[in-house]
């Protein structure tokens, strides 16, 4: 897709990956739409930040209308928006485990409701979901996060098929260990410069964007080369 002037939608911009895409797409010539909770400090033209909470079916519906109506239809949805909680499942508490669905599953099928007619209209569009190496596999501790991980998985693997005659590219890609704020509240693991660094993360996300308009990456799971150094 040529990325120049083009509309991207970007959940979950505070930090993180989701602030380093940000970056990178208007690196490449992005228009931006910022969608998040809390904004980020990034100030340029081609940056408009709509306070959203991907959870809230009325609030997105509500950044979806004042998007289009100020920046155009989006022809890139990155879905980024997600967090983890760690704990047996037995103790799980359960506004925890609906809290995660809320996020990570149905905020990623909002996004996707409200961005997809316009691309449909277009015949061309790419939305790209950030899952997790947790999407492939068991998590001791993890279940519930690896539970809306493994919905992104199905959902992005079912979606590409209904949307692919549209022109619509959809990839999922799969992060191990990342050093973000992910980690600040889980026992097993604390963010450190052995992981992966976001920007390469969003380096990715460019680059499945970039491909030819025959091109179709589905899956992409990227992990540190060393993680323990």
């Amino acid at each position: 897709m040529e990325l120049n002037g083009k509309l991207a939608i970007v959940t979950g911009v505070s930090k993180g990956i989701g602030l380093e895409t940000v970056k990178t797409l208007l690196e490449a010539g992005m228009v931006v739409a910022g969608w998040g909770r809390s904004n980020n400090d990034i100030d340029h033209e081609n940056y408009h930040f709509f306070q959203t909470d991907v959870a809230d079916w009325d609030n997105v519906q509500s950044s979806a209308k004042a998007t289009k109506e100020q920046l155009g239809k989006a022809s890139v949805l990155i879905n980024n928006a997600g967090f983890g909680v760690q704990g047996l499942i037995h103790e799980m508490e359960v506004e925890d485990w609906r809290a995660m669905f809320d996020v990570n599953v149905h905020g990623l099928f909002y996004c996707i409701k409200v961005a997809a007619p316009d691309m449909i209209e277009m015949e061309e569009g790419h939305i790209v979901n950030i899952s997790s190496i947790a999407g492939t596999n068991g998590v001791k501790t993890m279940s519930g996060y690896v539970g809306t991980k493994h919905a992104v998985t199905g959902i992005g693997h079912s979606i590409f098929q209904e949307l692919r005659d549209h022109g619509i590219k959809v990839t999922t890609i799969y992060p191990g260990s990342t050093n973000t704020h992910f980690f600040d509240k889980i026992e097993f693991a604390n963010a450190n410069n052995n992981m992966m660094r976001p920007q390469d993360i969003a380096q990715t996300i460019l680059s499945s964007l970039q491909t030819h308009p025959n091109y179709h990456v589905v899956d992409v799971e990227v992990r540190p080369l060393k993680p323990k150094g």
